[in-house]
């Protein structure tokens, strides 16, 4: 579904001559269709910083407490995502290109490989301390899974940012980058979540890094890495959420020549402010969730193919159209579904045992 959505958001650009989103979304459905998206693709990446500064203040806390083998100001969560943003986030988001992020984000990737294999690793281990417990591939939690998974793929509010950066791009192209990207991407997210599962059943948390020990070594580096790719992954949604404000303050006459000042205040009030929310919970998954049904379905799936359903000549029932009017009613049914469930099973989906030392590890010391 995300590899197609992404293929038909870029033969949408070149059926309208625009290449934003924002650009696509209006040449389909006129102002109404670009004022609904500014807010949704404003919404996602925000939320989207909001839960990388929650998974660093748990995970990284970790870490520090693990150090220091005491509580204390430097390991407690407001410290650490504050010191994060101070000296790492915030000198990446003043960057106003994308292409000059690219080689962190590969470093990022590099990161992403060292955990895995790390989370691999520890699997035999854990099967002697890990009580065991049985597998349960279907039940009520497929929905929650849908939307958080919707969160992990969705990427269409940087298409346009990306394909921009490619030289001398393509719809060929594109297609190729989008077909290697999604199915890595794929492979990667299947063994995190079989690895995961494997090991700690119905032990598994919303993040996986709160299933291990404080005191296991190679999972704080592995820590210690995933806060790098986060802190490293922060900066390109924020350069989203910041283009958003910008073209609204672009279409309304009210910066055209956007000044450094600007600039500064922007990026700097967008940080503090995902920085106060971050500190409002430290439950990821229900972040993850709530993100997943409200923006990140609608913008991966539904938005994408009716606005190919809208530029693209000939009937909506046209048979070359019928894998969007599938991809579109995909989409609607996982976030109506998804919202439901939520609703009526919010309680246990805002619950998380962060800060807690899983039970298994106590019998190990």
């Amino acid at each position: 579904m995300t590899d197609y959505s992404l293929v038909l958001m870029v033969r949408s650009g070149h059926l309208s001559g625009s290449f934003t989103y924002q650009g696509i979304m209006q040449a389909a459905f006129g102002k109404p269709g670009y004022f609904v998206l500014s807010a949704l693709q404003f919404l996602y990446p925000f939320i989207a910083m909001i839960s990388y500064n929650v998974v660093v203040g748990d995970t990284l806390t970790k870490v520090v407490i693990n150090v220091y083998h005491q509580e204390s100001v430097f390991a407690s969560r407001p410290f650490v995502i504050g010191m994060a943003n101070i000296f790492v986030t915030a000198p990446l988001c003043l960057y106003r290109e994308l292409e000059k992020l690219s080689k962190i984000s590969f470093a990022s990737l590099v990161c992403v490989g060292f955990i895995l294999i790390a989370v691999i690793a520890r699997i035999e281990p854990l099967l002697e301390v890990v009580p065991p417990g049985e597998w349960t591939v279907v039940n009520k939690d497929m929905l929650p899974a849908i939307a958080i998974m919707a969160f992990a793929f969705m990427c269409h509010h940087n298409t346009f940012l990306v394909y921009g950066s490619i030289k001398d791009g393509n719809q060929q192209l594109w297609n190729k980058v989008t077909h290697i990207s999604v199915t890595t991407s794929y492979i990667v997210t299947l063994l995190f979540g079989i690895a995961g599962y494997a090991t700690f059943k119905q032990f598994s948390q919303g993040d996986l890094l709160e299933n291990y020990c404080w005191d296991d070594a190679l999972i704080n580096v592995a820590r210690v890495m995933f806060c790098f790719t986060i802190l490293l992954t922060y900066p390109i949604e924020f350069l989203v959420t910041r283009d958003v404000i910008q073209n609204i303050m672009s279409a309304y006459s009210l910066c055209l020549d956007y000044p450094k000042a600007v600039h500064y205040g922007l990026t700097i009030g967008l940080i503090f402010s995902t920085y106060l929310l971050s500190l409002t919970t430290d439950c990821l998954g229900i972040v993850l969730e709530l993100n997943g049904i409200l923006a990140a379905v609608p913008m991966a799936y539904v938005l994408p193919a009716i606005i190919y359903l809208k530029l693209e000549e000939g009937g909506y029932l046209a048979y070359e159209k019928a894998p969007a009017i599938a991809l579109a009613l995909a989409g609607t049914l996982c976030a109506v579904a998804g919202f439901a469930s939520l609703i009526t099973n919010f309680h246990s989906a805002a619950s998380c045992s962060h800060g807690h030392i899983m039970q298994y590890c106590n019998i190990t010391n």
